[in-house]
Formats: structure tokens, C-alpha cells, sequence
């Protein structure tokens, strides 16, 4: 209650602006991650979040060590800054919506791999429809969060589940293992899938992950199989281009490195859905649905 009585009193200087930079803090840990959600600088968030500390006449952090901590008035405080960030969300999602101009900032979020080999000819057509549009690609294998509007537009390989979202389905593409061909003349080409326990492979993020979907497939790899990996899938195919081991990629950005040889060609293929993900809100604006259109119908024909 003393909160909610400080925020009306002080509503003159508690702006969005300075509140924007509590709940970023607040939800990002640091005053450092919490200028790279916003896109601004450390020193700037911290000034923002000691002018509100001052409007208000509370402390809201304090540190321990290197780490932020909230104070019993900051968490009572970030209840409050969460509802304002869901209500500026909303007027966001409402005012794209209802925009009808070709121009603007779209964010596409997508993998890494397919930020990368797989966007690049749409970008080429959307510029050419579009010219006066900006496309900003968040290539990231976490799931941006759109009802946030980290992202307007997501390539996503599950259907998600919030109401307020809207997917469509564009097909279902295949991979394999694949490596290169030095790594196969120094390590042997497997003949079947129980020849693979002899190779090293390189992991795409979690190696227990890729255990817990490959082992169920009748695939006899242990953790002493990937000897090397990343989160990032662009260095992990790298990695398998430059012979450490065998990596699993989609046929259709393998395709694109013709030097590459698909190892167990004829084994049954890995399938794995994309959708396509919006706000419904945004659905309504002319340039979201410009972009959803062409990327629904490049995703189809790039991928077949």
C-alpha cells in the first residue's frame, strides 16, 4: 500500500521512462543486461533507476557484491512496473495494429542457422516490395517473447500456446547427419546407425538434450561422443565444415554447401515443424501482414 501510494504522488516524476528501467533491471539481474534489452548503455539505466530511487524517496536496490538485489519496497514496487509494462505493451501491439503504412521497423526473430543461410533471398525480396521498410532480425535459439514485443514476427519449430498468439503452420522440413569429407577419410564413412558410436559429433547447445532425442531413436551415442560443441548452431556447423565430427542440419541449409556429404543417407530423416508467429494484434497491420505473407510463401518454396 505505501508503494501504490508513493507511485500516485509522485506520478509527475516517476515517467515510463525511469519505471521501463526499473522492471528491465529488475527482471534482467544487472544494470548491464538491462541496457542491452533496451538498447542503451549501463551508465544511462543507472542514472534512470537512482532519478526514480530519487522521485520516489525509496531505495529499490541494493548491492551485494557485484549483484542487485531488490529491497522489500523494490518488489513490492515491480508488481506495480510489471502492470504498467503489460498496459504499454498493449497500446504498443494496438497502435501497430492499427497502422497501415508500408514503412517502419518489423523484428523478425529466428535461429541463428536460419537468421543466417535461410533469410538472407526473403531479405533481398523484402527490400525490393518494401524498400522503406526496417527489418530488424533477432537471431537467437531462445523463444523471443512477442506478447513482449521482443519480436513481431516469429520462426519458431513448436506451436505456441498462448491465447493472444496466432501461428500458422508452413510445413514440416527434414535434416540429417552430415560431415565433411577430410573428417570422413580420417575417421571412416558409417554404414549404419550403429557404426556412429565410433565417431565424434559435435553438439548443438545441450549435448544431454541431443542424447534425450537421438537415444530413443536407436542411436548408441554417449556424452563421450561430443567431444566438442556450442550453443550456437552457425560455429557448430562451422565446426562440422572443418572436420571435428558429424553434425545434424537441416537438408534444405546443407543444401547450400554442396561439399558437405550426408552420412547414412538412406536412414530416415529427422522432421522438425516451422511456424510462423504473431500477436493477433499485429496480425492487423498492414506492414506485419506484408511481411508474414512473403515469408509464409518464401519459407514454403525455400525449404521444399
Amino acid at each position: 500500500m505505501l508503494i501504490h501510494i508513493c507511485m500516485i504522488t509522485s506520478s509527475e516524476q516517476a515517467d515510463w521512462t525511469k519505471i521501463r528501467a526499473f522492471l528491465a533491471t529488475a527482471e534482467a539481474g544487472s544494470l548491464s543486461a538491462a541496457a542491452r534489452q533496451l538498447g542503451t548503455t549501463q551508465p544511462t539505466i543507472g542514472r534512470q533507476v537512482a532519478a526514480l530511487e530519487e522521485d520516489l524517496g525509496i531505495m529499490l536496490f541494493e548491492r551485494l557484491g557485484k549483484s542487485l538485489h531488490l529491497t522489500q519496497s523494490g518488489a513490492e514496487l515491480l508488481e506495480y512496473a510489471k502492470e504498467m509494462g503489460e498496459a504499454a505493451g498493449r497500446i504498443s501491439l494496438v497502435a501497430t495494429g492499427l497502422s497501415q503504412s508500408i514503412e517502419g521497423k518489423v523484428r523478425i526473430t529466428a535461429s541463428d542457422v536460419m537468421s543466417t543461410y535461410t533469410l538472407p533471398p526473403l531479405l533481398h525480396q523484402l527490400r525490393k516490395k518494401a524498400p522503406r521498410l526496417e527489418i530488424e532480425v533477432v537471431a537467437s535459439n531462445d523463444v523471443q517473447d512477442i506478447l513482449r514485443r521482443e519480436a513481431d514476427i516469429a520462426i519458431r519449430h513448436v506451436r505456441p500456446d498462448q491465447p493472444d498468439l496466432m501461428a500458422r503452420w508452413v510445413m514440416d522440413a527434414t535434416g540429417h547427419y552430415y560431415a565433411s569429407q577430410a573428417y570422413l577419410d580420417r575417421r571412416g564413412t558409417p554404414k549404419t546407425v550403429s557404426d556412429l558410436a565410433a565417431h565424434d559429433f559435435i553438439s548443438f547447445g545441450n549435448p544431454e538434450q541431443m542424447l534425450g532425442y537421438l537415444v530413443p531413436l536407436g542411436v548408441p551415442l554417449t556424452l563421450q561422443n561430443f567431444r566438442l560443441g556450442t550453443s550456437n548452431g552457425v560455429a557448430g556447423w562451422e565446426y562440422t565444415r572443418q572436420g571435428f565430427g558429424i553434425g545434424v542440419m537441416a537438408d534444405h541449409v546443407a543444401a547450400g554447401f554442396p561439399e558437405m556429404i550426408k552420412v547414412l543417407p538412406d536412414v530416415e530423416p529427422f522432421t522438425f515443424p516451422i511456424w510462423l508467429t504473431t500477436h493477433r494484434e499485429l496480425h492487423t497491420s498492414r506492414r506485419i501482414r506484408l511481411v508474414w505473407d512473403l515469408m509464409a510463401t518464401f519459407l514454403t518454396e525455400q525449404i521444399s
